[in-house]
């Protein structure tokens, strides 16, 4: 099986913050509708690649985030999100990359041409699993829905609980459940925090 390059998406230098994950310029882009990964009904492949790849990153002492198979035949593009505390550098990313794409070509689960595509969640993260949203807990989130709950498709506000089928949002001063069945986009909110203008000099 012939492997291509793997690709190491969405970690940039940025100007303030030196090296970031998938990014401010990533800020408000959103994964494809209909993303939702219930993580009990994975595909045959996927659930081998996640049960493959898993172990070998908890041995890094990284956790396994996100698993994403896309695209057909020689296009196909495996996407792994990787996390850790404190966050991933650019360094790390890429040594991570390397090591997969070993294991992969070791495996070889997928059976064809594809290329490696390894980033760090960013600053707003998609979430497309219940384990995300558990982890999500007490962030602020936007949630989108096929169909209007609470009389809209669209929510911004704390995420306050997962349940097994739900999430509750508090929306303003009102608390929001939505099916996780019904959301087609969701993700964390990153917050920027101006910083306090200097004050004069010799003032008191």
């Amino acid at each position: 099986m012939l492997l291509q390059r793997p690709g190491i998406r969405g970690c940039r230098k940025h100007p303030w913050f030196g090296i970031l994950p998938p990014s401010i310029e990533d800020a408000g882009k959103w994964a494809p509708a209909h993303f939702f990964v219930e993580e009990n009904v994975m595909g045959d492949v996927d659930r081998r690649l996640w049960d493959l790849l898993e172990p070998w990153l908890e041995a890094e002492g990284v956790e396994l985030d996100d698993l994403e198979l896309a695209g057909q035949g020689a296009g196909r593009l495996v996407r792994v999100t990787v996390d850790a505390p404190g966050g991933i550098d650019l360094d790390r990313i890429a040594g991570l990359s390397r090591g997969l794409s070993r294991l992969l070509e070791d495996a070889d689960v997928i059976g064809a041409t594809y290329t490696l595509e390894v980033s760090s969640p960013g600053l707003e993260r998609p979430l497309r699993r219940p384990s995300q949203f558990r982890k999500a807990v007490g962030r602020e989130v936007v949630v989108k829905t096929r169909a209007e709950v609470a009389g809209s498709r669209s929510h911004r506000g704390v995420l306050a609980g997962v349940g097994e089928g739900d999430v509750l949002l508090k929306v303003d001063d009102a608390e929001v459940t939505i099916p996780l069945d019904h959301v087609t986009q969701a993700r964390t909110v990153f917050t920027w925090e101006k910083a306090p203008k200097p004050g004069k000099r010799g003032a008191k």
